[in-house]
This record gives C-alpha cells, sequence and structure tokens, in this order.
C-alpha cells in the first residue's frame, strides 16, 4: 500500500510474471535442461557397460517399487527419475525430453519447472504406490508386483505436458486436455499395468499444475514462436511414446 501526494491511500498489485523474456542468447542458457539429460545420458552409459545381470541389480535397487518404498528407501523417489531402464529407446527418449525441458524452462522458468517435474513424479509414483498397497493387502494382486522395477522419466515428464495446457491457445486448450486425457486412459486400457496409471495421474497432476499457472496473474502466456512450437511437437511426440509406444 503506498500513500500518494494528495494524501490519500492506493493500492499496488504485484502480479508475479511468467519466466521472464529470454532474447537473444539467453534463450540458450538451459541449466536445467542441459544438467537433466547430462546425469541420464552419463547414468545410461554407465549402465551400457555393466553386464545385464549388474544392470538388473541397479535398476532394481533405484526403483520406486512397493518393497523398496514400504523398506524405508525414500531415496528411490529422486533416483528413479535418473535411470532409463530400456538402454535401446534411450537414444531416442533423452533427445525428445531435452526438447521438453527446454520449452517448459524458457516458458514456465528453471524453478517452476523443477516443481512441476517432481510434484508430477513423486505425487504419481506415490498415489500407485497407495494402490498397489491397497490391491496386494487385499489380495487383488499378487505380491511379486511389489518388487517389479518402476524406474524412468515418464511421470515427470506427462506432468510436464499436462501443464502445456498454459502454453496453447485458449480456443485449444479444451482439446489439448480432453486429447490426452483420453491417450492416457487408451494407455491404461491396452497396458494394464501400474505404470500406464502412473501416467494418467501425473498427466492430471500436470494439469491442475497449468491451470495454476493461468491464475497467478495472466490469463494466457506470450505465444509460441516457431522454434518454441517445434519444441511443443518433439515434447508431443515424447508424450505418445511414453503412453501408447
Amino acid at each position: 500500500m503506498e500513500v500518494g501526494t494528495d494524501g490519500q491511500e492506493s493500492i499496488v498489485v504485484i502480479v508475479e510474471p511468467a519466466a521472464a523474456t529470454r532474447t537473444g542468447w539467453r534463450r540458450l542458457f538451459l541449466p536445467v535442461t542441459y544438467g537433466y539429460a547430462a546425469l541420464l545420458i552419463s547414468v545410461t552409459v554407465l549402465l551400457s557397460i555393466l553386464s545385464e545381470a549388474t544392470q538388473t541389480r541397479v535398476v532394481l535397487h533405484a526403483s520406486t517399487n512397493l518393497s523398496n518404498l514400504l523398506g524405508g528407501r525414500l531415496g528411490t523417489l529422486f533416483s528413479s527419475a535418473l535411470v532409463i531402464d530400456d538402454l535401446q529407446s534411450a537414444a531416442v527418449i533423452i533427445p525428445l525430453l531435452a526438447c521438453l525441458l527446454a520449452l517448459a524452462e524458457l516458458k514456465f522458468g528453471a524453478l517452476r519447472l523443477l516443481r512441476i517435474f517432481l510434484v508430477g513424479h513423486i505425487g504419481a509414483t506415490v498415489l500407485v504406490a497407495l494402490g498397489l498397497w491397497v490391491a496386494v493387502s487385499a489380495n487383488w494382486l499378487p505380491v511379486e508386483v511389489t518388487k517389479v522395477s518402476d524406474v524412468g522419466v515418464s511421470y515427470g515428464a506427462m506432468a510436464l505436458i499436462g501443464a502445456f495446457i498454459a502454453l496453447v491457445p485458449s480456443r485449444w486448450k479444451p482439446t489439448w486436455a480432453i486429447t490426452w486425457l483420453a491417450v492416457a486412459v487408451a494407455g491404461v486400457a491396452m497396458g494394464r499395468t501400474f505404470t500406464n496409471v502412473g501416467h494418467l495421474l501425473a498427466f492430471s497432476i500436470g494439469l491442475l499444475a497449468g491451470y495454476r499457472v493461468l491464475r497467478r496473474g495472466r490469463t494466457e502466456l506470450p505465444k509460441l514462436n516457431t522454434w518454441e512450437a517445434g519444441l511443443l511437437a518433439a515434447a508431443s511426440a515424447l508424450g505418445y511414446i511414453m503412453l501408447v509406444g
């Protein structure tokens, strides 16, 4: 609140902006994108030189399966996001993921990107684990499912794709949400795994995050330029691969 020269009080409203508009070489400064991609590449290369048996042990050690979580190994909530167990697909997933992260960092900023990714990754993981615990306790699923590996970048990535509803034009927002929800539900129907359910949950979390971005001071973020539209297309390709690929 401020007091004007005429003695009357006036209210100053401060609106939190979206990520600052980047120009020139600043557009190439994306520390979260580069850092995460470098970590994924390093871990993938390391796994590729290990024996198959050792690879399996490493993946299970980093997994957020129910056995690890109930055993108190909460660090797997983070380590699982650094491992891609299908090494053959890593050459496709990592570049597409880098495009997704770059768009999110350009439009949302580094901190908001991290928040959405982690909330989607950890939130979907915990909800899936809770569902599995109920199912195993009720004897709806065998105990063996608690030791199945569950690693990868897909939950965090799907959360960001959901949050991208804040980037598309207003007339396309319902289409974006409904189309991706339909594809995610189709993935659950076809795959019938807890990972498919996790993708649906992560996307839903991302949608909520995207609507929250819209409510915080702006009805619409700046339009995507040609370069950013290309990044969005690559991110969409990744989402489709993760859901039904």
